[in-house]
């Protein structure tokens, strides 16, 4: 994450530097980024009010609904406006951010602008981020800093609690963390020294040892009454509730699920737990992406960087735009 296009939020922890226009540097040579009035990549200002004849998403999700790696209009909620008419979004995507934030970014900023719809974009990698207090980062001098962030806990009561804010403003350096904290650390993941081997090796080499070695990039799907996973449904469950519009939560997978080199059995079994709450509807697209064949699932990232091309952000976009169709065509019936 390059902090030089972000500043400072005393709650949310940073966003978009508003009004911005840079090209940033990628392995598929480069892309304009557009910010907007509020601080988020767009290609227009968001305005409190909707047009009547507007049916109105707001948008979150981290860096893969943000859209690192490609312009704005390849974004798959950018493309979902061009496959339904009268279809706005407003998307909050927040690279690097944990579904913790993702919700201040709902509660302090989003809520205030009239939407018929909310979607929260789930990239199945923000279990680790909710448990996190700190992220890696990298400063604009090369050095490894860690950067804190807002973050829940369960008071006595049960109920969530908002701790770590007002953010603090400025980079850590790892020594400086108690050893306490050296465990709210997010950087990676508890198999981080085998995704870096792997990821030094070639293509079919490092399909063969993910699956040889049985890789799970996410294990804290695996028990549904883990720490990880109730602190982040738990969150998912305080968001919907204070939504006064209809939620779909739509999990990103992943490639290690796309391409098949790890089972997603936990994580769909864990986001299956949403299905019944009250005003949510949970769309999966992981089948839809099983559905096209290897090679095409193996073009939907970039040949370094995990995050999705415009070939997938467009099926993700076609596999969201149904849930999307029923609720418009709802909406009419009412």
């Amino acid at each position: 994450m390059d902090i030089q296009i972000f500043q400072y939020h005393p709650l949310i922890g940073f966003h978009f530097i508003p009004d911005l226009q840079t090209r940033i540097q990628h392995e598929s040579g480069g892309y304009l980024l557009r910010t907007n009035n509020a601080g988020f990549r767009s290609e227009r200002d968001f305005v409190l009010e909707k047009n009547p004849d507007t049916f109105r998403i707001l948008l979150f999700g981290d860096s893969f609904t943000a859209g690192d790696g490609v312009g704005n209009k390849y974004r798959f909620g950018d493309v979902l406006e061009s496959l339904i008419p009268g279809v706005e979004v407003y998307n909050f995507g927040l690279p690097g951010t944990g579904t913790d934030q993702q919700y201040l970014v709902y509660r302090e900023i989003a809520a205030k602008f009239e939407h018929d719809l909310v979607v929260i974009a789930v990239q199945v990698e923000n279990i680790r981020r909710v448990a996190s207090r700190f992220r890696m980062s990298q400063l604009a001098s090369g050095e490894k800093a860690l950067l804190a962030k807002p973050y829940f806990e369960f008071d006595e009561s049960g109920a969530l609690s908002l701790k770590g804010v007002p953010v603090q403003n400025t980079p850590i350096r790892p020594e400086e963390l108690t050893e306490d904290e050296q465990g709210y650390v997010d950087q990676g993941g508890r198999l981080l020294w085998l995704r870096q081997a792997i990821n030094k090796v070639g293509g079919q080499v490092k399909e063969v040892v993910q699956r040889v070695s049985k890789y799970q990039p996410l294990p804290e799907y695996d028990d549904p009454k883990g720490n990880e996973w109730t602190l982040m449904k738990a969150i998912l469950k305080k968001w919907i509730d204070e939504c006064e519009k209809p939620v779909i939560v739509m999990p990103v997978p992943l490639y290690h699920y796309v391409e098949q080199t790890a089972s997603a059995d936990s994580y769909r079994a864990r986001f299956a737990e949403l299905a019944d709450i009250d005003g949510v509807t949970l769309h999966d697209p992981l089948s839809d992406c099983l559905s096209v064949s290897k090679a095409e699932r193996r073009a939907f990232r970039f040949e370094t960087d995990i995050h999705p091309t415009p070939s997938h952000h467009r099926l993700l976009a076609e596999s969201l735009s149904r849930p999307v169709r029923k609720k418009l065509e709802d909406l009419s019936g009412e």
